[in-house]
């Protein structure tokens, strides 16, 4: 159910994604000259409602092509003696580590490769835990699409080495979880679900 105050968020969604549709399949000039204004108007209304800068929205929310679908993001769970493996990122908050999937690369592939680094953690993708659409159970919602896919996996080794994107990592129990949490990428509630699925002999896999 979408919230009220976040009913304009909908509609800009909707109608840059049907002008990126129109752009997509459009021969008609002067169509396509609509559909461009429809996607400046989406990008306006989230500049306006949000006070980001109306060429930045432009460049996170207008700058793809073709049939839009969602991006997808994945998240390792690792686990150490019943602990949960988490990244200190730069801005001061823990997450699991992972990111944005790359074009050339599996689920599985990824990851390996954002373990390995933000995490210094050679890793194996042994299972999936769930897939869930990111705007359902993250914060604050985004203007585009998400699907955000977790991972559990088991340490190969390695060691951690402070890189552009984190300054440290540490295992931690339940009842430990650090603040603050980088809750736009994995919510309290989702690391308690990988906490879960690590526990399970027969994890059912959620999806939304």
């Amino acid at each position: 159910m979408i919230k009220e105050e976040n009913r304009w968020l909908q509609w800009a969604v909707e109608i840059q994604s049907l002008a990126q549709a129109g752009l997509a399949y459009g021969r008609d000039p002067y169509d396509r000259e609509r559909y461009e204004r429809l996607r400046e108007i989406a990008a306006e209304m989230v500049a306006h409602r949000t006070e980001i800068p109306v060429e930045k929205v432009k460049g996170l929310f207008c700058n793809e092509t073709g049939y839009q679908t969602p991006k997808v993001d994945t998240r390792a769970a690792v686990f150490q003696e019943g602990k949960i493996l988490l990244v200190h990122e730069r801005n001061g908050t823990w997450s699991l580590p992972g990111g944005w999937c790359d074009v050339n690369r599996s689920v599985a592939e990824n990851v390996v490769k954002e373990t390995l680094e933000e995490a210094g953690l050679r890793v194996r993708a042994e299972r999936l835990i769930a897939v869930q659409d990111r705007n359902r159970h993250n914060a604050p919602r985004y203007a585009y699409g998400v699907m955000k896919v977790f991972v559990l996996c088991s340490a190969l080794g390695g060691e951690f080495v402070p890189n552009i994107e984190t300054t440290e990592r540490r295992y931690f129990a339940r009842d430990e979880l650090p603040e603050p949490l980088a809750e736009e990428k994995a919510s309290r509630e989702q690391i308690m679900m990988c906490f879960d699925a690590g526990e399970a002999e027969n994890w059912r896999v959620r999806f939304d």
